[in-house]
């Protein structure tokens, strides 16, 4: 243990994912080190971050204004919305260059050990877009679902109760990642060859 504000910015850097007492611990000599206009720049921006990153109205993906790029783009496809958890997986849709609609962040998975359920998820306003009830104007025609939760499983549980609830809306296809991904895994995680080719071969459920 070390004294004072050195320990507090280790206990505070721990408590992030994927950093360890370790890896906290050399973050927090690596600052205490570093030039203090560097340091300046990173106070800097993780004010930025909790002042200025708003979630996106309609998709609640984060973004810089009320919708965020996708949404406003009128190029993609409004008819087909892809269901992720975390907005981290947008980015890795994005990178197979496989897909041109929408997005929905769910902003988790159910998992009702950690007290997560349906209430905790954005699952009522995704089916308020898919009813044409959403804040966007032209997303009352939504024809396909693509259901992108990761497959472990917490995202396989929110997967089959999104059909539930889905399965019953006249004209909507609801449709999974193919298989291919590996089980337990994360969708950041997967390379843009397996990830797009889960996409393109998705399956009907």
């Amino acid at each position: 243990m070390f004294e004072g504000p050195v320990q507090d910015l280790i206990d505070e850097l721990g408590r992030l994912p994927g950093v360890g007492p370790k890896s906290a611990q050399r973050i927090a000599f690596h600052l205490l080190a570093a030039d203090p206009a560097d340091v300046g720049r990173l106070q800097e921006v993780l004010q930025r971050i909790k002042q200025g990153v708003l979630f996106c109205e309609v998709c609640g993906n984060v973004s810089e204004k009320i919708r965020c790029r996708y949404c406003a783009d009128a190029r993609r496809d409004a008819t087909l919305v892809c269901v992720v958890e975390e907005p981290k997986d947008v980015l890795a849709v994005e990178r197979t260059r496989e897909f041109r609609g929408r997005y929905h962040v769910l902003g988790g998975a159910l998992d009702p050990l950690a007290g997560v359920g349906p209430d905790q998820l954005r699952i009522r306003q995704l089916v308020s877009r898919i009813g044409g009830t959403g804040p966007a104007d032209d997303e009352t025609d939504i024809a396909e679902i693509i259901i992108a939760t990761d497959p472990n499983t917490e995202g396989e549980a929110t997967a089959t109760y999104l059909l539930r609830l889905l399965r019953d809306f006249p004209g909507l296809t609801v449709t999974r990642l193919a298989s291919g991904l590996p089980m337990g895994g994360d969708l950041e995680f997967a390379d843009e060859l397996t990830l797009g080719r889960a996409l393109s071969g998705r399956r009907a459920m």
